[in-house]
């Protein structure tokens, strides 16, 4: 070996200094691995421990990290075990220079331990590198190079601000002074590379790094966690944002998180107050378990059900709340978390379908017509329980039957059908003859009308029926009444015309048989004389029996009276679309008079307006004002029809003088109205009204005293 020349710095340590070494550097490695299994519990303990699933794969990654860390220690350890060697031999060859090949050999030693290292922590997939206090990158793996896609050469010795925006200088520097003192740091950073909008979150641990009993830099390892904390960022959004009530809670039902929709459902000022809130104040039953908790035998799992809570203001809301159980690494149940959604105002809504459906129920048995709804098919499927009393037949007797196949059906009925569904007329009405299940005929109304879904769809055909067998008989026995009436008219007119010449008669024969002088003659004049006066008696008592004596009057509040006569004709009315406006003053004298006869005239005045109106259109407004002259009542009847004719007006109070179709009045109505007035002293008069239609003016005198 030759000798180094004189001048040459020997750079040899001694052994003692190179044992102090090999023992700090398995001190430090001792160090780094308790360091890391550390850094791995503090950043995947919590999350390990609400994991239900078998982490098998996560131990062999750390025994396998472990191995290598093995190797390497024994690499470094080999290599150390050389250098002693080396330094030894040096050392006996003290104040020779040392050999090309010694130093050949020592940097070789030195190059292969440098290359262990820097592959070690290139083999780390989470971000690892050196700092100085400063910032200065002392050494960084081979993933944070990835990360600001750069070469290993071109990081270290650069500060990190040159590669971040975020931490920035400011931040970083505000919490040295409390890592210099706690020597160690843990926790979720977010970065910001330049010329790069994305952030990314790390999970990061910070250890010292202390020379001589001071720190001179940091250790970082760090794990990139961005994946998931913006999984977390959008369920924990979610969380916020829901409208339902969501919660987590213990066990025992204290609650542990809730969002603000629950907070604000419970009347609960922040989320603080409700989190303090003990579980049984939100029972309503004090007797029973938290309402959120569950029983000791109660094994978790999803559960839904139907809850009652109490408010912060003392009262209750029904809940619909689904839970599930959540368990540890460990099969222990840690917690429970659900969602609450308020069905208060549902279950009071669906309570309030219910007895609007049992309302109509009952309504359609109450009704007096029979209701019947035929689908497009023709085929019942609605019959209403009237049909026992009109037909003697049960409701399902007739459903899911077409209406053309039931037993004895009407050939008018069917007809009838047909065009409201097939849109010929939009609303039309039948009168038809209907048996009985007793085997007796009845006379049947049938007015129908199209029925739509609730996409306004045509879905069939509702029919209303009223049995008016006993009105066709009334109705004969008017029609019989109005024809006395008005024979009773003309039997007047007729008694007027026959006394004049039947005076005449008597008269002239009483002169004749005075001048005759021969008893024939004066037995055929007196033969003339009695039947004369036959005929005078026959034709008084035809007058008598036209003019029926005056019923007994009595004092009627004609407000009253015209009120009855449109709630007795106000089906026909809102049946033919026709609006009634009526208005009266307050406080009407009464009059003297028969209310039946006074309601006869009103319902006539009544039945005029609503045929005018439907000869004209479909729909109309029959208005009615009442009011008082101090002296006399009057009431007036104005529709919107057509009006009265000109050349008609002075005659339409005349016996049977009508302008309606035949079969459709016998033009009595307005005599026997007019009639009825002069019985009561009273007048009726009617005009054309300005705005179109015609108007009946009924006027009576006040009662001299009313009750």
């Amino acid at each position: 070996m030759t000798q180094a020349p004189s001048g040459t710095p020997q750079h040899s340590r001694p052994p003692h200094k190179l044992e102090r070494e090999e023992s700090q550097l398995w001190r430090w490695i001792l160090l780094f691995m308790v360091l890391l299994a550390l850094g791995f519990a503090y950043l995947a303990w919590e999350r390990l421990e609400t994991l239900p699933y078998h982490l098998g794969p996560m131990a062999l990654g750390v025994l396998v990290l472990s191995i290598l860390l093995a190797v390497y220690a024994y690499g470094r350890r080999k290599e150390v075990s050389e250098l002693k060697v080396l330094l030894q031999d040096l050392q006996e060859h003290v104040g020779a220079a040392p050999s090309e090949a010694q130093l050949d050999q020592l940097s070789d030693v030195i190059a292969r331990s440098n290359r262990s290292f820097k592959e070690l922590i290139d083999s780390f997939e989470d971000a690892a590198c050196a700092v100085s206090l400063d910032g200065t990158l002392r050494t960084v793996n081979k993933s944070v190079s990835d990360l600001v896609r750069l070469p290993y050469a071109e990081i270290v010795g650069k500060k990190f601000f040159d590669f971040l925006d975020e931490p920035n200088r400011g931040s970083v520097e505000a919490g040295l002074a409390r890592f210099l003192d706690k020597r160690h740091w843990a926790g979720t950073v977010r970065l910001r590379l330049k010329n790069d909008a994305r952030s990314l979150y790390f999970d990061c641990v910070l250890n010292a790094i202390v020379k001589s009993g001071e720190v001179v830099g940091a250790s970082v390892l760090g794990r990139d966690v961005t994946g998931q904390y913006e999984k977390e960022l959008r369920f924990t959004e979610l969380f916020e944002t829901l409208q339902e009530g969501a919660y987590f809670s213990t066990p025992e039902g204290r609650l542990l998180d809730a969002n603000p929709a629950l907070v604000s459902i419970l009347g609960y000022a922040t989320k603080e107050e409700l989190l303090a809130l003990d579980p049984a104040n939100l029972n309503v039953d004090a007797a029973e378990l938290p309402v959120l908790g569950r029983a000791a035998d109660d094994r978790g799992g999803v559960r839904a059900r139907e809850i009652t809570l109490r408010k912060k203001d003392g009262t209750s809301a029904m809940f619909l709340e689904s839970s599930r159980a959540v368990w540890n690494a460990a099969g222990k149940l840690i917690r429970y978390q659900g969602t609450l959604v308020d069905v208060t105002e549902r279950r009071k809504l669906e309570r309030q379908v219910l007895q609007q459906e049992e309302f109509r129920r009952h309504l359609l048995e109450s009704f007096p017509d029979l209701i019947l709804v035929v689908d497009l098919e023709e085929r019942y499927t609605f019959v209403s329980f009237r049909v026992r009393d009109l037909l003697g037949y049960e409701p399902e007797d007739l459903l899911g039957k077409k209406i053309s196949e039931t037993e004895d059906h009407s050939p008018e009925l069917v007809a009838l059908y047909h065009d409201v569904v097939s849109g010929i007329r939009i609303f039309g009405s039948a009168e038809y003859g209907a048996r009985h299940r007793d085997g007796s005929w009845r006379t049947m109304r049938a007015s129908a009308s199209q029925l739509f879904d609730a996409d306004a769809k045509l879905g069939g055909v509702i029919v209303s029926v009223r049995d008016i067998t006993t009105e066709k008989k009334l109705e004969q026995q008017i029609i019989q009444s109005e024809r006395l009436a008005a024979m009773g008219a003309m039997i007047g007119g007729v008694a007027h015309e026959l006394n004049n010449p039947l005076t005449s008669i008597l008269g002239v024969s009483e002169l004749l048989q005075d001048s005759q002088t021969t008893d024939a003659a004066r037995k055929q004049i007196g033969i003339l004389q009695q039947q004369a006066r036959r005929a005078a008696e026959i034709v008084h008592n035809l007058t008598y029996f036209s003019r029926p004596p005056a019923t007994g009057k009595t004092p009627v509040n004609v407000g009253e009276v015209v009120e009855r006569t449109l709630n007795l004709h106000a089906y026909s009315l809102r049946k033919n679309n026709i609006t009634v406006d009526f208005l009266r003053e307050p406080g009407l004298p009464y009059v003297e008079g028969d209310p039946h006869q006074l309601m006869q005239v009103f319902l006539n005045l009544i039945l005029n307006a609503e045929q005018a109106i439907r000869e004209a259109r479909d729909r109309g407004t029959l208005r009615i004002r009442l009011g008082n002259t101090g002296q006399s009542v009057w009431a007036s009847f104005q529709d919107d029809g057509p009006g009265i004719p000109g050349e008609t007006l002075p005659s339409i109070f005349d016996p049977f003088y009508t302008t309606k179709r035949p079969g459709r009045g016998t033009g009595l109505g307005l005599s026997i109205c007019k009639s009825v007035m002069k019985e009561h002293n009273g007048t009726i008069e009617a005009a054309n009204a300005p705005g179109g239609g015609a108007v009946f003016t009924v006027t009576l005198r006040a009662a001299a005293s009313s009750n």
